[in-house]
């Protein structure tokens, strides 16, 4: 048979991080993760975990085994899940390693953010940084995948991202992003500007992450893509599904349905091969080419992704509403039902336009930072990209590659006041997590983690900037956090139009942001703000707290509703246990 079959598997955690150690720079961070103990099921075995993150984390253990008797499966691994899961289980990151090295290891950008979202100058050190992570891995492959957090692209993305290597690249999307032109370039290798792309079959990926169909039944729906016509021509197709590596997890027979499908498709004479396998067969002439084929140019629309909420799409493809909170297409507003319960997704529009407001600060802050240190440009992008091998420290010197001060701080003129920067630029990284965006509900484990870090941040610029003219900026963008309810009026939310005529009143502004746990009357920014506040303002900036309820200020949020499945110590709400 000329069909051909791939799946990937896309790995990300968040971590449970509620505070980060303060530190100078020269080290991995070190950092104080939530305690509200969880357990999961797999294959009838309960995996238990001091919070969501390392229950998830000690369960690879269980995938690697499985995965390591599959062909023509393709991973990627988000750095610093990578490196959270060196820190939990070491032998667990040895068997990833080994796993990424037998199939095909793609990058993706570290942090996980929604990249077209950022500034190009973040675009561009996480793309080389994305590569250089990798680089242990895929030396020896002339096409390599690249995944984008939740697949959201658009196409100046994808020139930065060509433009950090010289290997040929795949883009891996979902079938609703691409806008094909003609038929013939179903499963086939199409072209997307300098790099190809392959749209996974959304309908059948789904079924399996969501357990809609058993295993006859998956094996048949992937045989029903069968192209009589490129049979006859003798002319292999590709056949591409996807899903987060979690969804192995989704029920404990999840490992042997998967195992179970793909042993189907072997009975039926499907071979398996990586979407990169295939487009570099297809390059090299081992697999026939239609005319044209690997020329074909399809589209790929801008701000697509693999996850939108697709009941509101109005034109068949996805978009990036999910983390916009209005749907990209006319402006408007709307509304996602928790637990019988409607909730405005106005909060993302704030949430998205003030982190947006706070990279900048950061960055600006950064940058003139290393001016004054002597470092201009490129080399103080020079040295944001080499900071990852102090960030990544552990991954990279597992590796054997290099990690000393020196190498790192070349470009800096070995200044070593250039790590705080380094470190602070680095914390604004982590804090652009895509996952509190994700979730409908505000009062997460996720937002309060991106809020803490960022607060992080900022005060380690407040500091760094003592007697500085400089240091205001930082204390404003502070300010923005612990306020994050006035942006409503600040920014006149209220005037944004909605779908339904009530998601931009302010009851449903004040109804979205209300607190999920029973011990503080604080939404969950300005609660995870205050929680890093009281523990690292000092003198004069201390006042800036000073009329706060600081009893109020608690790491304890409200559950995420895709993890109630779990066996939580606490089902009430996501405590962090003192």
């Amino acid at each position: 048979m000329e069909m051909k079959y791939a799946h990937h598997f896309h790995a990300y955690q968040p971590g449970d991080i509620v505070y980060v150690k303060d530190g100078d720079g020269s080290k991995s961070i070190e950092y104080e993760e939530r305690k509200s103990p969880v357990a999961i099921r797999i294959r009838g075995e309960e995996v238990r975990g001091e919070n969501w993150t390392q229950a998830m984390l000690y369960s690879y253990e269980h995938i690697a085994d499985t995965l390591s008797l599959m062909t023509g499966v393709s991973i990627d691994i988000e750095p610093f899940t990578f490196l959270m899961l060196l820190r939990y289980h070491k032998s667990t990151f040895e068997d990833a390693v080994e796993l990424l090295r037998r199939f095909d290891a793609v990058p993706t950008t570290p942090f996980h953010p929604i990249v077209p979202h950022l500034d190009e100058f973040e675009q561009r050190i996480l793309a080389r940084v994305s590569f250089d992570f990798y680089a242990p891995l895929i030396s020896d492959k002339p096409v390599i995948g690249y995944w984008l957090p939740e697949a959201v692209i658009t196409r100046r993305t994808a020139e930065i991202i060509e433009s950090s290597t010289d290997k040929k690249l795949v883009f891996l999307l979902d079938e609703r992003q691409l806008l094909y032109d003609f038929p013939q370039a179903k499963h086939s290798c199409n072209r997307y500007g300098n790099s190809f792309v392959f749209g996974r079959e959304w309908g059948i990926s789904d079924a399996f992450a969501f357990n809609t169909l058993d295993v006859p039944g998956l094996v048949s729906a992937t045989l029903s893509h069968r192209d009589d016509h490129k049979e006859n021509l003798g002319v292999p197709y590709l056949i591409f599904t996807a899903s987060d590596l979690e969804s192995l997890l989704g029920n404990p027979a999840q490992l042997d349905r998967f195992t179970a499908w793909m042993e189907g498709l072997e009975a039926n004479g499907v071979e398996r091969v990586s979407a990169m396998e295939f487009v570099r067969r297809k390059l090299s002439g081992e697999y026939r080419r239609l005319n044209g084929e690997c020329s074909f140019e399809i589209g790929v629309k801008d701000y697509s992704a693999w996850s939108d909420y697709f009941d509101l799409s109005t034109d068949g493809k996805t978009s990036d509403s999910r983390w916009l909170g209005y749907r990209r297409a006319d402006g408007k507003v709307f509304a996602r039902e928790v637990n019988g319960r409607k909730i405005s997704q106005l909060w993302k529009v704030a949430f998205t336009r003030l982190f947006e407001e706070l990279n900048r600060t950061v960055r600006l802050g950064v940058l003139k930072g290393l001016r004054n240190l002597g470092v201009e440009f490129p080399n103080a992008q020079e040295f944001l990209v080499r900071y990852a091998r102090i960030f990544f420290r552990g991954y990279y010197d597992h590796f054997d590659m290099e990690t000393s001060p020196d190498y790192v701080l070349e470009p800096a003129n070995g200044d070593r006041n250039a790590l705080r920067l380094g470190r602070a630029y680095y914390l604004m990284l982590l804090a652009n997590h895509s996952c509190p965006r994700f979730w409908e509900n505000l009062d997460t484990r996720v937002a309060f983690g991106n809020v803490s870090v960022m607060a992080k941040a900022l005060i380690e610029l407040m500091e760094y900037f003592d007697g500085d003219g400089l240091q205001s900026l930082f204390v404003g963008s502070y300010l923005r956090l612990l306020n994050f309810e006035g942006l409503y009026h600040l920014w006149n939310l209220g005037a944004m139009p909605s779908l339904e005529g009530w998601e931009t009143d302010e009851r449903a502004w004040l109804d979205a942001l209300k607190p999920e746990v029973p011990n503080s009357g604080y939404n969950v920014v300005t609660r995870a703000a205050l929680y890093v506040g009281k523990r690292d303002l000092r003198g004069e900036l201390r006042t800036l707290i000073g009329h706060y309820n600081l009893d109020w200020a608690v790491a304890d949020t409200g559950h995420i509703p895709g993890e109630v499945h779990g066996h939580w110590e606490n089902r009430e709400w996501c405590e962090h246990r003192l």
